[in-house]
């Protein structure tokens, strides 16, 4: 009589592996553990651990918070570089030759900024800073002030008496002076952060088709070809986007900069480089610009304030309808309030920076919606 144990991949349950489980005893020990997982104990004890784990990662996520900003920032930094490197590969130039091209095109830039402009725009933050106080009080002897009826004037003394001793509160020029405090602190860390943004750059310009390939090479290769498309189009689209914007941003500086100058308003410089920040907003930004510069113009003089008006409207104009579709012509067409949402969005979360990479993510969203999720929907019938 033959003995069980000699029957070839025979296994005793009474000495098998207790990891190693037969077929038949894995649906009894798989109902053991869910019974045991029913328990009210145990259900809270992994309920703690997953928030305690959402916690440590969301601590870890906080510390590093400052590197993510840095990383994102030079990553787009290189996507919107990368147009031009390429740009000069068309023609035969290297790309590590190319890379170096551009940043030292873009560090001439930088130097003549901190040495021709940098100081009169600190100069005519300080000139603003004193001239507030003296243009409130000169205020109720303008010509415009005259002509409001006795309600409004009442309304507008009773405001401007609020601002003088808001301005003129202990508590405010503390306030004031922790924050030219903090301005300093915050650029000498700005400088600081600049040269890590700027290696991250320069590793990310380098190292862009290595990138890519890699990325090319985890997917199936009956998907490689469109995955490649759609990789290219997206960093195209975001390149384009952040180079448009900065064109555009710039051209505005440049036009808000010669019109201060021609109708003689105050604080030129000053009013360039905010409108640099402002209208890197997509779509809104230089509406925001003009209410913002008109009513500081008011304060100089109504007919000013009116001039800069008109002139800078039809520059948004010719903005909108000219010059926007040439720098912009290869971004991806994006809804308008799409680009409100993210702007609010990205500004929310990382200001400046979150505005200015708001245009390229939405690009970049709606075309892999446009491109994966809808036809694979619609073969859903």
């Amino acid at each position: 009589m033959t003995d069980e144990s000699d029957v070839p991949g025979h296994v005793d349950p009474s000495i098998a592996d207790p990891i190693v489980m037969l077929p038949e005893e894995r649906p009894r020990r798989l109902g053991h553990i869910l019974a045991g997982l029913e328990h009210p104990g145990a259900m809270g004890f992994l309920v703690t651990i997953g928030v305690l784990g959402a916690l440590v990662l969301g601590f870890a996520i906080g510390s590093i918070s400052l590197i993510l900003v840095y990383i994102v920032l030079g990553m787009f930094l290189a996507l919107g570089l990368d147009p031009i490197v390429r740009l000069l590969e068309r023609h035969r130039v290297k790309r590590a030759l190319g890379i170096a091209i551009v940043f030292c095109g873009f560090a001439i830039v930088m130097i003549l900024f901190f040495v021709f402009m940098l100081p009169h725009v600190v100069s005519q933050v300080f000139q603003l800073i004193r001239a507030i106080p003296a243009a409130v009080d000169q205020i109720p002897h303008t010509d415009w002030f005259a002509h409001l009826d006795a309600d409004t004037q009442v309304a507008v003394l009773a405001a401007l008496d609020q601002v003088s001793h808001w301005i003129s509160a202990p508590s405010t020029l503390a306030a004031l002076g922790g924050g030219v405090l903090r301005v300093g602190l915050g650029f000498v860390t700005a400088i600081s952060a600049s040269f890590i943004v700027i290696a991250l750059t320069l590793y990310f310009l380098a190292s862009l088709t290595a990138a890519k390939k890699a990325l090319y090479s985890l997917a199936p290769a009956r998907n490689r070809v469109r995955l490649e498309s759609l990789t290219e189009r997206i960093t195209g689209s975001v390149g384009s986007a952040l180079i448009g914007s900065v064109i555009l941003s710039s051209l505005n500086a440049a036009v808000v900069f010669v019109l201060h100058i021609v109708i003689r308003l105050p604080y030129p410089a000053l009013m360039a480089v905010i409108a640099f920040v402002i209208t890197l907003i997509p779509l809104f930004g230089s509406v925001i610009f003009l209410v913002f510069a008109t009513i500081v113009a008011l304060f100089s003089s109504p007919t000013q304030a009116v001039i800069f008006l008109v002139a800078y409207l039809i520059y948004i104009q010719l903005e909108s309808y000219v010059v926007s579709p040439r720098v912009m012509n290869k971004a991806i067409e994006i809804p308008a309030a799409l680009v409100l949402i993210g702007a609010l969005a990205g500004g929310a979360l990382m200001g400046i920076l979150g505005v200015l990479v708001a245009l390229p993510v939405m690009a970049s969203l709606l075309l892999i919606i446009r491109e994966v999720v809808v036809p694979r929907q619609d073969l859903k019938v």
